[in-house]
């Protein structure tokens, strides 16, 4: 454990946003489902609001290539809650034009569990 215990719940919730960006884990319903409160709901970057159970259909069946992280940011707002915000980095395979989407999430800590309550993602004219 490291001396910090804020360095251990920052690398702890940077795993879980990584594996919610893995496309295998995307795809097992079970998985996804620990790591999602009961009410959790998402402000897409397309501006579109997602349930948890849409969210959970959605990420079955997706073609998903995961975006880069970068600049991963963890602030921990309240006794076992914890904000969340970095930026993913997609780049177009045929353009290699740079899409950028501004994303945050808030984390709450259930029975001894981490999970994520609300998401939401801002697309960027970052290039």
């Amino acid at each position: 454990m490291s001396p910090n215990p804020h360095d251990d719940l920052r690398a702890h919730l940077q795993t879980c946003e990584q594996a919610l960006l893995d496309p295998a884990l995307r795809r097992d319903r079970a998985r996804v489902s620990e790591l999602l409160t009961e009410d959790f709901l998402e402000f897409g970057s397309s501006g579109r609001i997602w349930t948890r159970e849409q969210i959970l259909e959605l990420l079955e069946t997706e073609d998903y290539k995961p975006p880069a992280m970068e600049d991963f940011k963890c602030a921990l707002v309240a006794d076992g809650v914890a904000l969340i915000t970095y930026r993913t980095v997609r780049t177009d395979a045929v353009t290699s034009e740079k899409a950028t989407t501004l994303r945050s999430s808030l984390w709450t800590k259930e029975s001894g569990t981490w999970r994520v309550r609300f998401h939401q993602g801002t697309r960027t004219s970052e290039s």
